[in-house]
Formats: C-alpha cells, structure tokens, sequence
C-alpha cells in the first residue's frame, strides 16, 4: 500500500479491523524502529516517485510537524499552559467536566464519534481521516477546549507524538493557518465511513450527525510565533560512549557513526510523561515493547550491556547512576524533539555537567535536511521533497 492504490484508497476508514488501505506504519516510524528513509526506499524500490507520491507526502508531514515545532517550541509550551488550565477549570465546571467525560468515554449520543472513541481507548489507533472527523466534533459540535481533545488523543494514540498531535489539533481549530478550519461534514462521512458504520451500528449510525455543526469559526488562541533558528547539535564524541535509547528514535545503528565505541546501553520509556494522566494502556504498552525491541536490537549490534530504567521515581538520578556506574564521561542519544522527553534529557544534560559528563545529541540526515524546509507552510517542504530524496541517496 505504498503506490496509486494508497493514494486512492487512503482516506475510506474502513473500521478497525480492516484498517488495510493504508500502511499502518506510523507507530513504527513515530519510534524510528522504522526511518523515514527506510520506509521511503520501500516504497520507491517498488513505485517510481509519481506513483509514491502521495504516501512519500505522508511520511514527509510528520517530518514537517516536527520541523515546525522544533523552529517554534513556544508552541508546545503553550499548549501545555492551556492544557492545564482546561483540566483545571473542569474541577470547579460540573456540566463542563460531565461533557468531558461523555466524550472522552463515547456517550455524547453521536454515533460515529462514540464508536471513534471506543476504538481509540481500546486499540490506541484511529484513521487518520477519522482523527480529523473527530477532533472537528470535538471543538465544534461538542463545545470542548481543543487542548483537552488533544491531550486525550496524545495519552491514547499508539503513534502519538508532540508535533503530529498538537499542530493537527490546532489546524482543526483554525489555529495553525490563520483563519482556517476543519468541519466534520455528515456527507463527508458518509462517503468515506457509512460501509463501516452501517455494517457496525446497523441503521442506527447516523444517529446524531444532524447535530454536527456548521458556520463554523476558527477558536480563539495564541497566533503562530515566527521561525527561530533550530536547536544546535553536537557531533559524536572520540572514545567510548554510552548510548541513551528512548522512545523518540529507537535505530540507533543508522544513527551513530560506524566504528563508534559504544561502552554501554540503556533504555528509557518516558510515555507516562505524556500528560497529567498518564499513558492508555495500548499506548504505554507498544512504547515499552518499542523500547525493550530498540535496547535488544542494539546490545546484539554492539555486544554491549543493556540497561533497562524505570521512569519512576527520578529517571535522571537513575541515568546518572547507570553512567557512572559504567564509568562513562560521554553518553550519545537521538536529538529529542520538542515534547515530553526533551526536558528529561535537558536536565540529564545539566546534572551531567555539573558532574563532569556530557549528553550529546546527534540529528539525523534526514531531519537535517527538511527541517529547515519546515519554517512556513507544508507546501514549501513540499516542493523540495524530489530534491532532498536526492540528496539522501533516495528517488533518482
């Protein structure tokens, strides 16, 4: 499903288990157990280019919400800000937090939508078209403050991740492009979700689509800041090295330079960092299992020893002890993105420091090359896209 029939196919939510017109691979590729690249040569060892386009373009969106938020950080930091205040206000709202949790359960009466998030809550997974349909309603129709929707969708969402997540949720909103909105339309679903609906609800699945909002205006919130300049990054240290795996990119053998001396691995899960209330289960579950994958992986390809680490109480502490127990000045790690691991390591880079150690970060080609496409719109990483494939060995 990577050629025409992606493209064809891809937007029918077919219902969950018979999500098979589209890859299926974003938790794979959110945790780098699968690149980007390697998923792209996939593609294009099968497809040329114009035939890939289209699932070539997906893969590259969630490089450019990266990108975007990795030149704009305040954008998280803000979402964090206006994610606290709302579950806050639920505390002294009664009718408020009653919507709330009728939503967040599946009993608001709207059919498609209760099915939406009961699949979410058991399976952790959602078409992505699906996303779209939902968070509308969401905002819209429901009257919820986008940032409760998205921080549901963030604690449940297998593939979830900072940029992807939020940025979507605040291009529904009418956030992200000024002045534009998404609106969940009844004939919309029906085309691309009624076979689904009508084959699991039964006649009844139109039940509360006539309540779907319409005239809809973008929410009210904090404008896009301009594009700052991306975060520095250190280049892989001479010597021996400990390696940091964690849930952000978990293919550290495509990543660390050939011949590198890794001394010693650990691995930590962060995923109940993801909000105030924790991870779902199917969430926190497939970050462990991704986590655990990644640590085995890189033992066998380094003949080194692996660490697990608990996230709790104090994963830096632990980190501290693991390196120096293993005597290393100098630990390597994938540069985090901006969201909930970042500033684990941040202050990992800061008690290292203060001990005579150092935390390096390493980019990969393949953010270093779009990411500084990822400044306006999506369209103008588009257009480089043939361009950057190139100079990644990949498409001509």
């Amino acid at each position: 499903m990577m050629g025409r029939s992606y493209a064809q196919s891809r937007n029918y939510d077919y219902g969950r288990t018979a999500h098979n017109r589209v890859s299926r691979l974003s938790p794979w590729i959110r945790t780098r157990l699968l690149t980007e690249s390697d998923v792209v040569a996939a593609a294009l060892a099968r497809h040329a280019l114009s035939s890939a386009e289209k699932f070539v373009q997906e893969v590259c969106w969630r490089t450019y919400w990266k990108g975007w938020l990795q030149h704009r950080p305040s954008v998280w930091t803000a979402y964090l800000e206006q994610r606290d205040q709302d579950l806050d206000r639920l505390t002294a709202d009664p009718s408020g937090a009653a919507a709330y949790e009728a939503a967040i359960t599946g009993q608001t009466g709207i059919a498609v939508f209760d099915a939406w998030m009961a699949e979410l809550l058991e399976t952790g997974y959602l078409h992505n078209h699906a996303r779209m349909w939902a968070s509308s309603i969401w905002i819209y129709t429901l009257g919820l403050p986008w940032a409760l929707g998205a921080d549901h969708f963030l604690r449940h969402l297998i593939d979830g991740d900072a940029a992807s997540n939020t940025l979507g949720w605040r291009w529904v909103a009418g956030l992200h492009t000024q002045g534009k909105t998404y609106a969940a339309r009844a004939s919309n679903i029906e085309t691309y979700a009624g076979d689904r609906f009508s084959e699991e609800c039964g006649p009844g699945w139109r039940s509360g689509l006539d309540r779907l909002a319409t005239g809809i205006t973008p929410v009210a919130g904090q404008a896009n800041p301009p594009a700052g300049a991306l975060p520095e990054v250190s280049s892989c240290p001479d010597g021996p090295v400990g390696l940091l795996l964690t849930e952000e990119d978990l293919h550290p053998m495509s990543l660390v330079p050939t011949g590198t001396q890794v001394t010693a691995i650990a691995g930590l899960c962060l995923a109940g960092a993801r909000s105030p209330g924790g991870a779902g289960q199917p969430a926190r579950t497939f970050a462990e299992g991704a986590v655990q994958s990644g640590l085995d992986t890189s033992a066998s390809y380094w003949s080194a020893p692996a660490t697990s680490l608990s996230a709790q109480p104090d994963p830096v502490a632990q980190l501290c002890t693991w390196a120096r127990d293993h005597h290393l000045t100098d630990l390597v790690t994938a540069e985090p993105p901006i969201g909930w691991v970042r500033p684990h390591l941040e202050m990992l880079r800061i008690r290292l420091a203060s001990q005579g150690g150092r935390l390096h970060y390493l980019r990969r080609d393949w953010d270093a090359r779009f990411w500084p496409h990822a400044r306006k719109g999506f369209f103008a990483l588009k257009k480089q896209i043939p361009d950057v494939l190139a100079t990644l060995g990949l498409g001509r």
